[in-house]
């Protein structure tokens, strides 16, 4: 016997509209209905875990505690290897003042750096909690690697895709049409580990 509808919901530990659309595409297999956070009023929660993983438990937890449901966060990143992994956890409030100026930052401390110096990747954590106490939940992570540019370029994605070359497309990310980075980036590549994950669940 099938489950009821109401079994199948799982809450997005996000307000990103986006974001929303893009898992509840890659999970529609599942026969789940993803839903916003917002839906049920789920506060802001402090990140103040020490790595992707943890913050992503923490929104997941979260949003299952207010939601009553299944909750899926993911917590992503920035890693610059000259700056030992920075700005990592704290990439999009690495300047304090928004994505402008999160890249102006990152460009200022790589000044002066070659271009073998400038190797970076963005991770990706995606968590799945099937109640807020879950003592197991699914954890998936994924990487895309790439190089930091000396200027921006491209006018699609956010954060620091202008500066994220990616060598195997001679391009930013933020040139990528979007259905390609969607199929290609560390969140896309997170999600299919995911999807995996909870089919064998």
């Amino acid at each position: 016997m099938s489950k009821p509808a109401q079994d199948r919901v799982v809450v997005l530990a996000s307000g990103n509209a986006g974001k929303l659309r893009e898992l509840a595409g890659i999970l529609a297999p599942l026969g789940v209905q993803l839903q916003s956070q917002a839906r049920y009023q789920v506060p802001a929660v402090e990140e103040n875990g020490l790595s992707f993983v943890e913050n992503a438990i923490i929104k997941a937890r979260a949003a299952s505690s207010y939601s009553g449901h299944p909750a899926i966060a993911d917590d992503s990143g920035l890693e610059v290897d000259f700056l030992d992994g920075a700005p990592g956890i704290r990439s999009a409030r690495y300047s304090g003042d928004g994505d402008a100026a999160n890249n102006a930052k990152l460009l200022a401390a790589l000044a002066g750096c070659s271009e073998e110096q400038r190797s970076a990747r963005f991770q990706c954590a995606l968590v799945y909690m099937r109640h807020a106490l879950d003592p197991m939940p699914v954890v998936c992570q994924a990487s895309w690697e790439g190089r930091i540019l000396e200027a921006p370029r491209g006018e699609n994605g956010f954060g620091y895709d202008p500066l994220f070359y990616v060598p195997e497309h001679g391009c930013t990310s933020a040139e990528l049409p979007a259905e390609l980075k969607n199929r290609i980036s560390h969140r896309a590549r997170a999600s299919a580990l995911l999807l995996e994950a909870l089919r064998q669940r």
